[in-house]
């Protein structure tokens, strides 16, 4: 049971962080979502992890640089990244959890009414998806 990749972060994590559970479907394209504790600041996060055999055949550049991207972007309705970094193999990035639909369920063209923001991540899904739209693929 050593081995199971949820183990391994939880344990990797559990001086700052005390996962609960996967959110929603979880996974996406590049990444899981958890949802976990902020055990300094007593608040609920998102704890997005890049999947282990995906920075094992691609590399983490693309999710590094996802991180970048969320660090410098403030606006009100784009959540803040609160944190980042590697642990026991794992590279992760921190947000405010908020309840509601991913945007992934949503259309992918306004962020969702329920939460009213879009995480990096979703920002450059929903950019992505309209790309394709208006290019017609």
């Amino acid at each position: 049971m050593a081995d199971d990749p949820l183990n391994r972060l939880t344990t990797a994590l559990a001086d700052r962080y005390a996962i609960e559970r996967e959110v929603g479907s979880g996974r996406g394209g590049m990444a899981t979502v958890y949802l976990a504790e902020d055990v300094k600041h007593r608040r609920k996060v998102a704890v997005k992890v890049l999947r282990q055999e995906l920075a094992v055949a691609l590399g983490s550049e693309r999710f590094v640089r996802e991180i970048e991207i969320a660090a410098q972007l403030s606006h009100p309705h784009i959540l803040p990244l609160y944190d980042s970094g590697e642990a026991d193999g794992f590279l992760y990035y921190v947000m405010p959890f908020v309840e509601g639909e991913s945007l992934r369920r949503q259309s992918g063209a306004e962020p969702s009414t329920t939460r009213g923001t879009w995480s990096g991540g979703e920002l450059a899904y929903a950019r992505r998806t309209n790309r394709r739209r208006s290019s017609g693929r």
